[in-house]
């Protein structure tokens, strides 16, 4: 991750004083409609219809807060109906005493690069810091609520969570730093299957996971979606799978970082909430696909680099310039007729059995 000034140009926005686009009157008309239908089960299916073509058409148009609102009303709508809820949530009313509880020096860092990253773009308030801290806080104490004791010599199952929770940093910078609204939102996304693949934390040795797998300390974003990665890679970019062989590590490797991070410090920040949102909206199998398409747009150079012996290092460490997820959109969807069925039969498969 960058950690000094000047940030790199790719994650400075064109108009640094923050969007002020009009909606796609088609995709307002959408968003206006989830209230007259709030409990009907085919809204969702129309939303990420209109996503869809206004992903492709006008992707300009799902930024700022058009992205916040239609994050926050899909989400508000899918987790009221219990076919798309995949996971039971408990109730949160809040923990008070927060002053006693600390982040660890990971958050702490990732604090302070989104809430300066934030600033660059003026969506962030002077109490940024302190109001994503108190997020984080919540968002630690809602999950500790769903977990369970472990006895593992594991160092990654001691103490909490490794890491910084880049979902959530995410989310606090698309909500504009509402941190009030960002909990709210957090707390019914766990509801939902995709919570479990895009933000890392919520399965942290979690009650909803089979004891095996909270022992072995392997997330479900390793065990299913990097054996998705590999596996269509092979069949749908095989020169790209072909170049990592050469090169010595796996696909995954890289993918994971990428995945774990939210694309932070690879793409764009308009690119990021675009990969956020697909994957909300269009499923969590999104994952998989962007992944692909990542790959697939980066072949030249990835066969370039592994010529030149330096295709880990340039993977690791260069930005993905050029890529756009809407580009790769009506790419991912083919992947999907294909390959839905299975991919979602294994990452429904992650809950124990008796949840």
């Amino acid at each position: 991750m960058f950690s000094s000034l000047p940030l790199p140009k790719c994650y400075l926005p064109e108009n640094a004083k923050g969007s002020t686009l009009k909606q796609d009157a088609d995709f307002s008309k959408i968003l206006l409609s989830s209230k007259k239908h709030e409990k009907h089960i085919g809204w969702p299916e129309s939303c990420r219809k209109q996503f869809s073509k206004t992903m492709i058409a006008k992707p300009d148009a799902i930024q700022g807060v058009v992205l916040a609102d239609l994050l926050e009303k899909f989400v508000m709508h899918v987790s009221d109906i219990s076919s798309e809820c995949y996971f039971s949530i408990p109730e949160y009313k809040g923990d008070t005493n927060l002053k006693n509880q600390s982040l660890s020096s990971e958050q702490q860092l990732g604090i302070k690069m989104t809430v300066r990253y934030g600033r660059q773009m003026n969506i962030l308030k002077d109490s940024a810091e302190q109001d994503l801290t108190w997020l984080l806080k919540h968002s630690e104490n809602f999950l500790k609520k769903q977990q369970t004791p472990v006895n593992s010599p594991l160092r990654c199952l001691q103490g909490g969570y490794a890491g910084h929770d880049w979902f959530a940093s995410s989310l606090f910078l698309i909500m504009s730093g509402d941190k009030d609204r960002a909990l709210k939102f957090l707390q019914r996304f766990a509801s939902l299957l995709v919570s479990a693949f895009l933000w890392l934390p919520r399965l942290y040795a979690s009650i909803h996971l089979p004891v095996d797998i909270i022992k072995s300390g392997i997330h479900p974003l390793y065990s299913c979606i990097s054996h998705y990665i590999e596996m269509l890679l092979k069949q749908e970019v095989p020169l790209v799978f072909s170049a990592f062989r050469m090169s010595g590590f796996t696909p995954s490797q890289i993918c994971l970082q990428w995945l774990v991070q939210c694309f932070w410090n690879y793409l764009d920040w308009c690119e990021i909430c675009h990969y956020i949102a697909t994957c909300i909206v269009l499923g969590p199998d999104y994952q998989v696909y962007m992944c692909l398409s990542v790959l697939k747009h980066l072949q030249p150079e990835i066969l370039q680099h592994t010529q030149s012996h330096d295709l880990q290092i340039f993977l690791k460490e260069e930005a993905i310039t050029g890529f756009q997820v809407r580009k790769y959109l009506e790419y991912m969807e083919n992947l999907e007729q294909a390959y839905r069925p299975m991919i979602m039969t294994d990452m429904k498969k992650i809950r124990q059995q008796s949840d």
